[in-house]
Formats: structure tokens, C-alpha cells, sequence
């Protein structure tokens, strides 16, 4: 646990002017897409989106964690999600076009990632040695969020990768001490429910096996037990009442 939050510490320390800057362009592009999404502003978030999974894998995990033995299986994870947008970019799949269903959650998701440093500021941690907005789990909670603001088309295999993250975080809260991450574990899994139901229910035509009028009692029942899950983990990481 020494080793996890020294190496944030040397990241927050080497790189916060650097977070700053993608922070800002982040912001920037994202409000461009909502109040315009034109061909240049969708073009252009996924080209961010791009460079900042590539900042994760490079930056934060191969250099930065190099003191992590999962180090290495980490920044690969992030570059497979990188090669991912760079085939998006290049087919075009995700459209970004807006079905205004879920956009009260998706704002919720987009600005989650400035808590993670007020949460840990408030539990008694201080700078360099506490989380940041440009971590891997603020950049997939804003990854979320913009999916699911723009929900009409996205690729259902990147959403995997980042629901399948989010699981991951709920290891790190308990191991790691890390109660930040119940941001995004607990914000994932209605995220989860939302994205499967609008892809089986509202994209398939074919007959299916389970039959379609079953896939949403199935997906409610999947996302109650990684409800379950996250509860259990909680109350793990809070420990007995003294």
C-alpha cells in the first residue's frame, strides 16, 4: 500500500502542471461538443480522449508506477482502450449524437472527476499524495459520462473495458484504502444497466435467447448483485463501529 501511494505522490509532484493543461483542453473540448457538436468537435474529443488513454498507459502506469509489479499489465490494459479510439477515429463508429435520456446522470459522471481530490482532502490527505482528476479512474468516470450523454450509438466493446475498470476499483477501495473510488464503482453500475438495456433493447431486431423481454430483468439482476458487491465492500472498508 506504501508503494501505491508513493508512486501518486511522484505523479501528482512530475506531472500536475501537466494535468493542468490536459484538464483545461478537457474541459475545453467537452463543453465545445455539447454546445456544438459539429464533425470538427466530435473529431477532436476523440482525439483527446485518445492522447489521454495514452497518457494513462505511458505517463502514469510504464513510468510513473514502474515500482508496481501490475505496472506493465496496466499500461497495456489502457493502450488496448488507446487502440480502441484510434479505430473508433478511424471508422467513425461512435457517433456522439445525443438522445437527452440520461443526461442528468451523464453531467453527475462528467464532473465526478473534480471530487476525487476534494474527497481526499476532506478525509485528511494532501497534495502530492492524493488522487487527481487525470488518474485512470477520473478519466473512466468522464469517459462514462460522455458516452452516456451521447448514448444513440457508442462501442459497446470500449463500454466493457470501462465497466470491467470499474469492477477493478472495487478491489483498490478496500486493499488500497481508497474510498474515492466508490465514486466510480458506484457510478458504473446504473451506468452499466443503462448502456446493455439501450443497446439489447433498443438496437436489436433479431429474436434472441434469453428473449428480449427477459435481457431487462436480467440486466436488473446483475447490476442488484454488483450492487450487493459494492455495498459489501463498504461496509468492509468502514470496518466496525468503535
Amino acid at each position: 500500500m506504501d508503494i501505491f501511494w508513493k508512486t501518486i505522490a511522484l505523479y501528482n509532484s512530475g506531472t500536475w502542471i501537466y494535468q493542468l493543461i490536459i484538464l483545461l483542453i478537457g474541459c475545453t473540448v467537452t463543453v465545445a461538443l455539447i454546445i456544438k457538436p459539429t464533425r470538427w468537435t466530435k473529431w477532436a474529443i476523440k482525439f483527446y480522449i485518445l492522447l489521454l488513454y495514452l497518457w494513462i498507459s505511458i505517463i502514469y502506469y510504464y513510468i510513473y508506477c514502474d515500482a508496481r509489479n501490475y505496472n506493465g499489465i496496466m499500461a497495456l490494459f489502457w493502450g488496448v482502450m488507446a487502440i480502441i479510439w484510434i479505430w473508433d477515429m478511424i471508422s467513425g463508429y461512435t457517433t456522439f449524437e445525443r438522445t437527452r435520456k440520461y443526461d442528468k446522470l451523464s453531467y453527475f459522471l462528467l464532473v465526478m472527476p473534480f471530487c476525487y481530490p476534494l474527497i481526499s482532502l476532506a478525509r485528511g490527505l494532501s497534495f502530492p499524495e492524493m488522487t487527481s482528476p487525470v488518474m485512470p479512474c477520473s478519466v473512466v468516470t468522464f469517459t462514462i459520462g460522455l458516452l452516456l450523454l451521447h448514448s444513440k450509438k457508442v462501442n459497446i466493446f470500449l463500454v466493457l473495458f470501462l465497466c470491467h475498470w470499474s469492477l477493478i476499483g472495487l478491489t483498490k477501495t478496500y486493499f488500497f484504502h481508497i474510498p474515492e473510488d466508490f465514486l466510480l464503482a458506484s457510478a458504473s453500475i446504473p451506468a452499466l444497466y443503462l448502456f446493455f438495456r439501450e443497446y439489447f433493447l433498443s438496437n436489436l431486431k433479431t429474436e434472441t435467447k434469453p428473449k428480449v423481454k427477459y435481457i431487462n430483468w436480467l440486466l436488473i439482476l446483475v447490476c442488484g448483485i454488483l450492487g450487493i458487491v459494492l455495498i459489501s465492500t463498504l461496509l468492509l472498508e468502514l470496518g466496525p463501529v468503535k
